[in-house]
């Protein structure tokens, strides 16, 4: 059952983004709405999924990078149909969804037979501070999306290429607030994760902090983060510094949870 669930949420996902991108193509809205049920759907049989591996674990189902990058999928098809729900702008799932997608599809290239718990795993916290983690993550990526797509309409703007693409984008003002209020959103949650985590390391290992390269990169991240949210606040950084900043912070949120597990040993290394 868990293997056929897994499947059946790839297939969903898949042609979500395919609608999604359709969509981008030709904004009609017969295709919105079915992007959209696509979706839905897609997260209703992914949630499933995640709740069946739950019960057949015993445990949160993200303690190896297959489960943790199905989580994050989830966390980021979840957090986006709020925004979607909220801005009524459908495409942004067509910079987004492929992501959720192309996370999902990843998460295939990683054992995901459900092994004994490490023993450093088995806390209170494991929910917690996994959960608040990669709902900062989602906020992050759903920011990534508005930020790539700002740029573009900026482009437009600035180049005077008020075409087709143009048209079909919102507004710079638009974009902007949606990338603050992801980064409200993810920026505490991240905070709270980085401490949930320091207090379970204390618990487990005898210290509140290591320097392990986890919590290294946890902690640049942070930082890239609060320095966008510090700009955004108090000298009014706005429009193209604060996408660009989004943007980086992205792709070193990736590193900090892909490429430390990947290229780095540490403590927090559970492949």
């Amino acid at each position: 059952m868990n293997a056929l669930l897994f499947t059946l949420t790839l297939a969903v996902y898949l042609a979500a983004t395919v609608a999604y991108l359709a969509y981008l193509v030709k904004p009609r809205e017969i295709l919105g709405k079915v992007s959209r049920w696509l979706l839905m759907a897609g997260f209703v049989v992914h949630c499933a999924y995640t709740v069946d591996r739950y019960l057949e674990a015993g445990h949160t189902p993200i303690t190896n990078l297959h489960e943790s990058l199905s989580f994050f999928s989830l966390a980021i098809v979840g957090l986006y149909l709020l925004f979607e729900r909220k801005y009524r702008i459908v495409i942004l799932g067509s910079f987004v969804t492929p992501l959720a997608f192309l996370i999902m599809a990843g998460s295939t290239g990683f054992p995901s037979a459900i092994m004994p718990l490490n023993p450093a795993l088995k806390s209170k916290w494991l929910m917690l501070h996994t959960s608040m983690a990669f709902l900062s993550y989602a906020a992050f990526t759903v920011a990534f999306g508005a930020a790539i797509m700002y740029l573009i309409q900026q482009y437009f703007l600035k180049n005077k290429k008020l075409g087709p693409m143009y048209q079909k984008l919102p507004s710079l003002d638009v974009l902007d607030e949606i990338n603050y209020r992801c980064l409200t959103i993810g920026f505490p949650l991240l905070t709270f994760a980085i401490i949930s985590g320091a207090i379970w390391a204390e618990s487990a290992w005898g210290t509140y902090w290591s320097w392990d390269p986890k919590e290294t990169w946890s902690l640049i991240t942070w930082f890239v983060y609060a320095a966008l949210l510090h700009g955004r606040l108090t000298t009014g950084w706005r429009g193209k510094k604060a996408a660009i900043l989004a943007i980086v912070g992205f792709f070193v949120l990736l590193f900090t949870f892909l490429g430390v597990n990947l290229f780095m040993s540490g403590l927090h290394s559970y492949k």
